[in-house]
């Protein structure tokens, strides 16, 4: 009897130590030499698949390669440059934005925000190289001096655009000193958030956002829910993390962003599904649910930045953080660098689908943008 009391004491002090080691492995930081091996795999795979940064994108249509998709990807890689200067990087962003003379997609003065997006790249090569050349940011700030000197406000109808558009305002208002880029981004936010679709796009009960006036109410999904779809809320989480580190805390709208931004990101953990990701529809997992990796990424950039910034409560989000990138390392990166899990282009959870680990989207270049801006947040985190 005696021994096996004994064998049974040792069986239930090594099954709890197994437990103990288990549970550390899921709350433990990421390593940071880890964090950028598994960055610089997923980019490697890209750029050995996309040598000429300025070949076009043939699809279904023909693309110039600084479109929004290409224009995520280098927000991405400038990110990763920050906390890994690898000259790689850097030429591989320069030989982009030259071979599109540092232009914007369909031309100077587009309003249209996907077409803008290259311009965040522009802006941070014009700093990285210490504001030596103003031909660098020539045309993006044309572009958004020609909306500012319109009183239109009303473009930004998608909230992908906030991501796309926002963080160029708040850049060029630091940059310049000039008031009227923070003002011009707040209206056009401001409309957004309160007019397009009626009442707005923001949901200030559910605290999420509707891609667009499509989907709000009557429009309900399968089990009766708002349609909140998970990539169109991260481009939210990215704009306001992205807006915020620009814009002044003296700007009388800095409040504003910064609640927004914290009302978003206490929605999440309860959203969260067990394996770590989130489904591509935040209220509905029975409408096409499972695994996918860019709503994911932007979630973990979004929440990263801000316990990085001391914006929100740590003990809270780092737990959140951990087991949605150890799912992303886990099933989504692939040996080669193939990003698997990836929602192709779209405006909602049907689009792309069905997703899987080996299936190569529409565009492979925005979902590795998202995951270069979770990687550059996440190896910052102490």
């Amino acid at each position: 009897m005696k021994k096996l009391l004994t064998a049974s004491f040792f069986a239930l002090m090594i099954g709890g130590f197994s437990s103990c080691s288990a549970q550390k492995q899921k709350t433990a930081l990421p390593n940071k030499k880890e964090v950028l091996e598994v960055a610089e795999r997923a980019n490697r795979y890209f750029m050995n698949k996309w040598p000429d940064p300025g070949k076009e994108i043939v699809g279904k249509k023909v693309w110039p390669s600084n479109l929004w998709t290409r224009a995520v990807y280098y927000e991405g890689l400038i990110a990763l440059y920050k906390v890994d200067p690898k000259k790689e990087y850097y030429n591989y962003a320069m030989d982009w934005s030259q071979k599109h003379n540092w232009d914007l997609m369909r031309g100077t003065y587009t309003r249209n925000a996907d077409h803008q997006a290259c311009g965040q790249t522009y802006i941070d090569l014009y700093e990285i190289d210490g504001k030596k050349n103003p031909e660098r940011i020539k045309a993006v700030k044309a572009s958004m001096d020609s909306m500012i000197a319109t009183k239109q406000v009303d473009d930004w109808w998608w909230i992908d655009a906030l991501q796309m558009s926002m963080p160029i305002f708040t850049k060029l208002g630091r940059i310049t000193g000039d008031q009227k880029y923070f003002d011009r981004n707040y209206e056009m936010y401001a409309y957004t958030k309160y007019k397009h679709g009626g009442n707005g796009l923001y949901n200030a009960k559910d605290k999420l956002w509707w891609r667009d006036k499509s989907f709000v109410p009557p429009y309900k999904e399968p089990n009766g829910e708002d349609c909140y779809w998970s990539r169109g809320n991260g481009w939210v989480v990215a704009a306001l993390a992205r807006t915020l580190d620009d814009t002044p805390k003296s700007d009388p709208h800095y409040k504003e962003y910064l609640q927004d931004y914290k009302d978003l990101l206490s929605t999440l953990p309860s959203l969260q599904r067990e394996d770590g990701f989130w489904n591509v529809s935040l209220h509905d997992p029975t409408n096409f649910g499972g695994k996918e990796m860019t709503g994911t990424a932007l979630f973990v950039y979004g929440m990263s930045y801000g316990i990085n910034k001391g914006l929100i409560d740590k003990k809270t989000y780092l737990p959140v953080v951990i087991k949605a990138w150890n799912a992303i390392v886990k099933d989504s990166v692939q040996p080669n660098g193939f990003l698997g899990w990836v929602q192709g282009t779209g405006k909602e959870p049907k689009d792309g689908q069905p997703l899987a680990i080996d299936k190569v989207p529409d565009f492979e270049d925005y979902g590795l943008g998202c995951f270069l801006l979770a990687a550059s947040e996440v190896y910052k985190l102490k």
